[in-house]
């Protein structure tokens, strides 16, 4: 069987299902690949798709967001994407699966603030949700400014639009400096640790030289063991010998006494006289012959037992001397056997250790060299790195203070200011000593002069709500194809702005949506003209319960939604030709 083939190139968000939410009582959303508009009256619940959304992204649980009545408020999320999308790997390592080319995602929020997370059929942390998120979707609303907001977001930003620019030499630093990191860490380690190991090379030595002087040889303890016990005895071992050897072999002294080896050899002769008479008597014959053999060798053995037995007290205290001298190294350097075997492995041990130890000197040179010229490395990549970002960051900042213009804020500037960090322990760029990280020695950070004469200042501080996601639209604009957040959700986005100015935003909406998916909560008319999918929020109300409900507009619905943002009522008849020719200028500039 063929593959299924994916529906999108990215990842698409296609609907939302938002259950007891605030005062959504049950509403789908179907969004658009390309740019969706979600318009309303205030206080309709367009907020709640927005906060809905937050909720898959692993958002706060607030309890106070569940409907009154409700036990539980859930959103559900169907997430199209490829199977080796960076997200479907993450969520695959989690035991999540795809469901028909599709990632499954809800998120329920009780009335007592518990919050539960699935994602593919599976039970989740919602940490988890957090961090699908920013493979998945970039958010830019008046309260909630994320993404390009955080300045290490706003380096990688820089990173990927300046290209193999930046690519290039930041891939040679990060090796660099992974290396470097390494380095340091070993040379610290055997430095600050120079002492315990002169220490430890000291008692090794010490050891090794104890072991050396009594010159144990293996197996040594048990034989001298057995000598020892012989040679404490020897005098009950002789006389046990000779009185056995006489019961074998008789006294010389006792003559007439009867011995085992006399009585035997009578036996055999006994048999031998008649044993051609009977074949099993002569069988046994020749065992008694065999018998007496024996007798006569193990009296031969004890006679000689007995004569080489060493009696000498001298012998017996220099084997003592010895016992004690390898007793005191298992002592000390045995395993639990406390064996001379044990010791003899310690000394091998120890002294493998001892030329490691030796060699940490040569060692702490060869890593000092080595750290020094990485540091040089690092110093040249890193300031081709900055110089890049420089070059750059002038044709982004140029380029998004262009986009502004057009966006109700013709004065406005956008500058990228590039700096670091001084540090004593970092490396050399430009003559100054500067912190360095696994991207470079540079912060980079978005600043914003709002109008002429203002100083620029990061673009949280120095844009109003409504300037701040104009700022964000047109970062996002210029920066289309090389982030890979494939969904974008503007609240508010045209705050402030109207006539003109509020189509270029519309305009601008559609080009970034030609890349990525674009959802857009607005008031605006001229903004919602140009949506590829336009969502109606309605509120209703029964007498007892208020619901929102969420509505594709198309054809004369969609008609009667902009001539209502128009003029405040759908029925106006110059309101109606105003939308028509609104919606008809939009779609054939798109």
């Amino acid at each position: 069987m063929a593959p299924v083939k994916p529906r999108y190139r990215r990842p698409v968000l296609e609907e939302m299902r938002i259950r007891s939410l605030g005062v959504i009582d049950d509403a789908v959303v179907e969004l658009s690949p390309g740019f969706t508009a979600v318009t309303g009256e205030t206080g309709a619940g367009k907020t709640m798709v927005v906060t809905s959304l937050g909720l898959l992204l692993g958002g706060r649980a607030d309890p106070a967001l569940v409907r009154i009545g409700a036990k539980a408020a859930v959103v559900e999320g169907r997430i199209v994407m490829r199977p080796d999308a960076p997200a479907a790997l993450r969520a695959e390592e989690a035991g999540a699966e795809l469901d028909d080319g599709a990632l499954l995602i809800s998120r329920t929020v009780s009335a007592e603030g518990r919050s539960r997370a699935h994602v593919g059929g599976r039970s989740v942390p919602v940490g988890l949700l957090a961090e699908l998120a920013e493979d998945l979707v970039a958010v830019h609303g008046q309260t909630d400014q994320q993404g390009l907001l955080r300045p290490a977001r706003q380096r990688q930003a820089l990173d990927r639009y300046a290209g193999d620019a930046v690519a290039v030499p930041l891939e040679k630093y990060a090796a660099a400096h992974r290396r470097l990191r390494a380095v340091s860490a070993e040379l610290e380690e055997i430095t600050t640790r120079a002492r315990e190991r002169a220490q430890e090379a000291d008692l090794l030595r010490f050891g090794l030289d104890e072991i050396a002087a009594v010159e144990p040889v293996a197996g040594e303890d048990v034989e001298l063991a057995a000598e020892a016990e012989r040679l404490g005895h020897a005098e009950s071992l002789a006389s046990a010998a000779q009185v056995a050897h006489a019961a074998l072999a008789g006294n010389v002294e006792d003559p007439e006494g009867v011995d085992a080896g006399a009585l035997v050899a009578g036996a055999h002769r006994a048999l031998e006289s008649v044993r051609s008479h009977d074949p099993a008597l002569g069988a046994l014959a020749e065992r008694i012959g065999e018998l007496g053999i024996l007798l006569g060798d193990v009296a031969g053995e004890l006679a000689g037992y007995a004569d080489d037995l060493d009696a000498d007290p001298l012998r017996l205290a220099a084997v003592e001397e010895r016992r004690a001298a390898l007793t005191q190294l298992t002592r000390k350097y045995g395993s639990a056997d406390n064996t001379v075997d044990s010791v003899l492995e310690w000394a091998e041990r120890g002294s493998v250790r001892l030329l490691e130890l030796d060699g940490d000197d040569e060692r702490i040179d060869e890593l000092t060299a080595e750290r020094d010229g990485l540091r040089t490395e690092l110093s040249a990549l890193a300031q081709a790195l900055t110089d890049a970002r420089g070059e750059a960051a002038t044709r982004f900042a140029s380029a998004v203070t262009e986009e502004l213009a057009s966006l109700a804020m013709p004065h406005a500037r956008v500058t990228i200011d590039i700096r670091q960090t001084e540090d004593p322990d970092g490396v050399e760029v430009g003559g100054r000593l500067v912190a360095y990280g696994p991207s470079g020695t540079d912060e980079v950070e978005l600043l914003l002069a709002p109008h002429p004469g203002a100083q620029p200042r990061p673009i949280a501080k120095g844009a109003s709500g409504g300037e701040l996601s104009r700022v964000m639209l047109a970062v996002e604009v210029v920066f289309a194809g090389s982030d890979p957040v494939p969904t974008y959700l503007f609240d508010e986005v045209d705050a402030g702005v109207g006539g003109k100015a509020a189509i270029e935003v519309g305009r601008r909406l559609a080009k970034l949506a030609k890349s990525a998916q674009v959802v857009v909560v607005t008031h605006l008319p001229q903004v919602a003209a140009f949506a590829d999918r336009q969502l109606l929020v309605e509120k209703t109300n029964d007498g007892s319960v208020t619901r929102s409900g969420v509505t594709v507009l198309e054809g004369e619905d969609r008609i009667r939604e902009l001539s209502r943002m128009l003029a405040g009522h759908e029925d106006s008849l110059s309101a109606r030709a105003h939308a028509e020719e609104l919606l008809a200028a939009a779609q054939g500039s798109a």
